[in-house]
């Protein structure tokens, strides 16, 4: 089977892969070559914002599977529909399960559950690329398949609601000189994070699927925990028996950066559980193995392993540092107001 992966060097798309690869599919990845291939891949270089360099890396090819990690709109899956019609078995767009409704009206998330997001632009960006596809696969049987996922990680990132993405090491390192470390709200919102390797295992057991054609669906781990929970396992793994945890409502965080809104209001601020049924259904073997304490566990010894990796963002740590600051001098005045 002749895979095509755009992007290909992320966090959730090298392990997918790596895991085609290791089932013997003929893997390809298309990017700007920045970062290092995943063994056992091609890579074809191109821009992907750049159609004519894209067409032209792709002169002559055709693809049982395309996997799209580099949409994030309309405008991209447009693009995707002139380059791969006719020429690919099956189209993946890889969405977002930030696309469900937000707030939900339902704590269990299911691929029926209605696509609004008025918070994040990037979401509804996703649900208008999905509308686009959507609307190809009924009007021209192009061979679309909609993927969300939730918060996933691996071995490189650390996930935390409130953290720098870009350098993620910078929570741990709150953690370990003792700094506080913001979790929003009371911490009790339950959530689901996955680890990269299991969402793979999901993702390629619908590669050569007919039936999937057409379908949308999420891949997530059954484990469900709070997010004082994740905050805990990560002190744990990072040797840290008494964080400085401290609880700041989400509306608070918001009104002191508004930068927030987007992955706070419009994703992670309320309890969301997702419903697998479905991708159990047509991948029976799906199943997630990396419990989350033990992936995270992993994550540590990897940036334990090289001082180079523990990279921290000046920048984040300056605006949680006056966001602490702007939050005591409010329950000082709080209290002096209340409580003279």
């Amino acid at each position: 089977m002749r895979v095509l992966m755009i992007g290909g060097s992320g966090v959730i798309s090298s392990a997918c892969a790596s895991l085609a690869v290791r089932r013997g599919f003929e893997v390809s990845v298309l990017n700007r070559a920045v970062r290092t291939a995943c063994p056992g891949t091609r890579q074809l270089t191109a821009d992907v914002h750049d159609e004519a360099s894209v067409a032209g890396a792709l002169e002559g090819t055709s693809w049982d599977v395309v996997v799209d990690f580099l949409a994030y709109g309309p405008a991209d899956v447009e693009r995707a529909l002139r380059l791969f019609r006719g020429r690919a078995g099956q189209y993946f767009l890889i969405s977002s399960a930030s696309a469900y409704q937000r707030p939900v009206r339902h704590y269990r998330v299911t691929e029926e559950t209605p696509l609004e997001n008025a918070f994040w632009e990037y979401s509804r960006a996703k649900i208008a690329a999905e509308q686009v596809l959507t609307n190809a696969c009924k009007a021209s049987k192009f061979p679309g398949v909609i993927i969300r996922p939730s918060l996933t990680y691996g071995q490189t990132q650390f996930t935390l609601p409130v953290n720098s993405w870009a350098r993620s090491y910078t929570a741990v390192d709150r953690m370990r000189s003792g700094r506080p470390v913001i979790i929003p709200g009371d911490g009790s919102s339950l959530w689901t994070i996955t680890h990269n390797t299991d969402f793979a295992k999901g993702l390629v057991g619908l590669f050569g699927q007919e039936r999937a054609i057409g379908e949308a669906f999420h891949i997530t781990s059954d484990e469900v925990l709070t997010w004082n929970q994740y905050y805990e396992a990560v002190a744990r793994a990072a040797g840290v028996g008494a964080p400085n945890f401290v609880h700041i409502a989400s509306d608070f965080l918001i009104a002191c950066a508004p930068e927030m809104i987007g992955t706070l209001l419009g994703d992670k601020a309320v309890s969301v559980v997702m419903d697998n049924s479905k991708i159990k259904r047509f991948v029976p073997e799906f199943a997630c193995t990396t419990p989350y304490a033990v992936g995270i566990a992993q994550t540590m010894a990897w940036f334990d392993a090289d001082p180079a990796r523990r990279l921290i963002d000046p920048a984040a740590n300056d605006l949680y540092d006056r966001i602490l600051g702007a939050y005591q001098a409010g329950l000082d005045a709080a209290k002096s107001l209340l409580r003279p």
